[in-house]
């Protein structure tokens, strides 16, 4: 091989200069691999336009046996070498197909900055990637794991695009750190990635719980080493899977179970509370009058006090019939913002009564979905007035409303500026007859999930301790 080409030009004029007179496809990358150019040649083999790729690392595309940056430059121009002995790369298209080309590598400066710039020269007829290496090159980008590959000094060499989503990466500026300072501002306590599984320590199933964006993650880790032909170590891998939404789904059903069984008995025996607090209710007000009469102020205070614990009773009896599954439920197409508009007048008074402000986000259009429109009304009246009731010194709850189209999933949010919910007491909110309140029954949440687990949706909650937001998830179809 000849020395490496050294250029020197601006962005503009590289443009200008590729696209008039190169035809090969082309890639121009910045030190840290990612893409600031591409022609059209290139785009039309990867399926995806120049602004898609632009910025992104060029390792998604291109499979090579290490990363370009780690690359010698090599040029096959005059009185260089041989163009059978330049190295091979694949480049795999958005379809997931791979087509392998031999290729270039030049050093060049564009506005002043070093940048590598790839020429994919002639296809290789016949020559495919194995099965496996096909299968290596798509597991980091596709698979729902999330994967960590650190080598023998403790850095990452790859991550999977589900790791980098869920702990809050990205990978570009991540990858060949130090694991140390990618997670410096995790306490080590909390730490998942440890330095001791670079030392033969397997890891099987361990759970793990992780906060990233106010959401909590309930992770199960594997961990073991990587070794070579002479079993020597050469890294390690990490490898996790989200299992929030089977913990979460486990404790609905068990608070189902313990729900339904609490309702079956509230269903009993609830005419048998009801017909004698009725008497003693009425035989209370007949006294009272009698006391208002003769002016027994004294006596007709205690009466007072005896019809407000009845009537508390009553409000209880109600309650627990609403675990049950609630009877003339009128399932139909429920606008969700006409929901909200409706009750926050209810929810601004109860909030101007606590010296709170409430801020409404709206998100236009919402899709309509299946629903009891008075038990919805109930499950956002509820966890409003217990975000307002928890900023006793005032503060502001914002109601947010957000669409996943990807999970086919109407999201509101419900956020308060209070103190927060502990962590040892947040597991516990949802069941039944748990309650903070002096005057509370513990009945509101279970109520509320209740409600929501009956049209198929969820509620989360996140707290960090400045603050508590409720997400109420409801499937649209």
């Amino acid at each position: 091989m000849s020395d490496p080409v050294i250029l020197h030009v601006s962005l503009d004029s590289f443009r200008k200069y590729a696209d008039r007179y190169l035809t090969h496809s082309i890639v121009l990358m910045d030190e840290e691999g990612r893409i600031r150019y591409c022609n059209s040649a290139f785009t039309e083999i990867v399926g995806r336009t120049e602004n898609e790729l632009h910025g992104q690392a060029a390792e998604r595309y291109l499979i090579a046996d290490r990363p370009f940056a780690e690359m010698k430059p090599f040029y096959s121009g005059k009185n260089g070498g041989d163009i059978d002995d330049l190295p091979i790369v694949a480049v795999r298209s958005a379809s997931g197909s791979c087509l392998t080309f031999k290729c270039e590598l030049l050093d060049i400066e564009i506005d002043r900055s070093p940048c590598s710039l790839l020429i994919l020269r002639n296809q290789v007829p016949g020559h495919s990637l194995t099965l496996l290496q096909q299968f290596a090159g798509a597991f980091m980008k596709d698979v729902n794991l999330g994967v960590l590959l650190i080598d023998t000094e403790f850095k990452l060499i790859d991550i999977s695009d589900m790791a980098c989503r869920l702990l809050g990466l990205i990978r570009e500026r991540v990858l060949h750190l130090p694991v140390d300072e990618i997670f410096a501002s995790v306490p080590p306590e909390h730490r998942f990635v440890e330095r001791t599984v670079l030392d033969g320590v397997v890891v099987r199933n361990h759970a793990v719980s992780w906060t990233h964006n106010q959401e909590r993650y309930e992770l199960l880790l594997d961990s073991n080493v990587l070794r070579d032909q002479s079993g020597r170590i050469v890294g390690a891998y990490i490898m996790f899977k989200d299992v929030t939404n089977l913990r979460s789904l486990e404790q609905q059903v068990q608070r189902s179970d313990r729900l339904a069984m609490i309702g079956q008995i509230a269903a009993g025996t609830a005419h048998e509370i009801r017909n004698p607090l009725t008497s003693i209710k009425g035989f209370l007000q007949v006294l009272r009058k009698t006391f208002q009469d003769q002016g027994m102020d004294k006596e007709s205070g205690y009466t007072n006090v005896m019809l407000t614990e009845i009537n508390r009773i009553n409000e209880l009896v109600n309650e627990l019939l609403l675990l049950s599954k609630p009877k003339n439920v009128s399932f139909e197409e429920v606008d969700i913002s006409q929901v909200l508009r409706d009750i926050l007048p209810i929810i601004n008074n109860e909030a101007i009564l606590h010296g709170v402000v409430v801020h409404y986000e709206a998100s236009y259009p919402m899709p309509k979905v299946i629903a009891d429109r008075e038990l919805l009304k109930q499950v956002f009246l509820n966890i409003g007035k217990n975000g307002i009731e928890a900023m006793v010194d005032g503060g502001r709850l914002t109601i947010t409303e957000r669409v996943d189209r990807e999970e086919k999933r109407v999201n509101i949010d419900i956020h308060d500026t209070g103190p927060g919910i502990p962590l040892f007491v947040i597991d516990k909110i949802f069941d039944p007859f748990f309650t903070t309140k002096p005057e509370g029954t513990g009945l509101g949440l279970s109520v509320c999930q209740r409600i929501i687990h009956d049209i198929g949706g969820s509620i989360r909650v996140s707290t960090k301790g400045f603050g508590t937001t409720f997400t109420i998830c409801i499937p649209y179809p």
